[in-house]
């Protein structure tokens, strides 16, 4: 890949896939919060939609 050479020049760019894992996790864990949590009969019926 002809771009790593132009990413090692930039100072901290380490950080970059860090802070996107991070955002990816959180959201992940929202969600599997969101899904335990939420009542049945909502998650039903949003499985229905596709097909109403």
């Amino acid at each position: 890949m002809k771009f790593i050479h132009y990413l090692e020049k930039i100072t901290g760019v380490s950080i970059y896939p860090l802070i996107s894992f991070i955002i990816f996790g959180l959201f992940f864990l929202v969600m599997l919060i969101w899904v335990l949590k939420s009542d049945k009969k909502l998650i039903y019926d949003i499985s229905r939609i596709p097909l109403d």
